[in-house]
């Protein structure tokens, strides 16, 4: 297998996206094997609603790049799985501060990746997020 996609994001020779640099992201851990990674996000005060809480569009994002992220650790260098579906489900409200992000590959056939993840914050669970997504290579 070529280069993983997410080992050179870690590694630095990719840059991360931009979406992920505005939603603070840091990698913490990460297993290539098992497909899973450990990440952290900033609940930013401009991520924040009326009543000061970390708006839920913000937390689905971070748990759509946490699972993004997870199936990178399956993926090469030059190849990239898009969203089809998005499910979350909100535990708590998210306080503004450090969430910490665990996704994972749940299955993966030859195009489709199912994936689940859940954002912490003290640690308590906050959100989590199942989805779909598809494998393509990016046309070059």
């Amino acid at each position: 297998m070529a280069e993983r996609f997410f080992e050179a994001i870690a590694a630095g020779k990719l840059p991360p996206p931009e979406c992920a640099k505005t939603l603070g992201l840091d990698i913490i851990a990460y297993d290539l094997d098992a497909h899973t990674v450990e990440l952290s996000f900033d609940g930013k005060p401009e991520f924040a609603n009326p009543i000061g809480i970390v708006q839920g569009g913000f937390l689905s994002a971070m748990l759509d790049d946490t699972m993004g992220l997870a199936s990178a650790t399956a993926m090469s260098v030059g190849e990239f799985a898009p969203t089809l579906g998005l499910n979350v489900q909100f535990h708590r409200p998210a306080k503004i501060g450090k969430l910490t992000g665990k996704g994972r590959i749940t299955m993966r056939g030859r195009e489709i990746f199912h994936l689940a993840a859940e954002l912490f914050q003290d640690g308590k669970l906050v959100a989590s997020a199942t989805a779909t997504a598809m494998f393509r290579k990016i046309a070059s």
